[in-house]
């Protein structure tokens, strides 16, 4: 038995992003440089995202981020088997998503694997999602996704199990 259960890391996700709308709306810079994103950006060597004062672009995210923080907040409520379900299709979809973020961030960098080999700090209008900040932020998901979806799996393998053993006992009973 797991220590958390899908849906209540679900709503910690849900939570998380209605926290961190909360500081991209008032104070951006809080997010920029915290310890995390510091770390993970310079072992990617990603330059860091410059997010001094509050902006429409961080408005915007905050809007974002807070949308999607309360939709799977209430998503997370629906009866268990129907979350199940839903869940089982929206994890692997977000998994693909991030993941995919995560990697343009890091192979096409300007000195990744698949980047142009322009340098870090020149204004080349391609480098907006190439830092630590969205890196730091894809990682994270990724990982705490990629918790979901294995607890997911455990999930359905144990409904399965207890709807078989109902009926073997409603088999028995006849």
């Amino acid at each position: 038995m797991a220590l958390l259960n899908a849906f209540s890391l679900i709503r910690v996700i849900s939570l998380s992003h209605i926290t961190l709308a909360y500081f991209f709306l008032t104070s951006p810079k809080t997010i920029a440089e915290q310890n995390i994103v510091f770390i993970l950006g310079e072992s990617m060597r990603l330059p860091h995202a410059k997010l001094n004062t509050p902006t429409e672009a961080t408005a915007f995210i905050a809007l974002i981020l807070t949308f999607l923080g309360l939709s799977d907040l209430t998503a997370t409520y629906l009866p268990d088997q129907t979350a199940i379900e839903y869940w089982s299709s929206q994890t692997p979809v977000r998994l693909v998503f991030l993941f995919c973020i995560t990697a343009y961030t890091y192979l096409f960098k300007s000195d990744g694997m698949l980047g142009s080999g322009i340098s870090l700090y020149s204004k080349d209008s391609g480098n907006n999602l190439k830092n630590g900040l969205v890196f730091s932020w894809g990682f994270v998901e990724v990982s705490a996704w990629f918790w979901v979806y294995l607890l997911l799996r455990d999930e359905r393998r144990n409904a399965a199990i207890r709807i078989m053993e109902q009926r073997a006992a409603q088999e028995d009973r006849m």
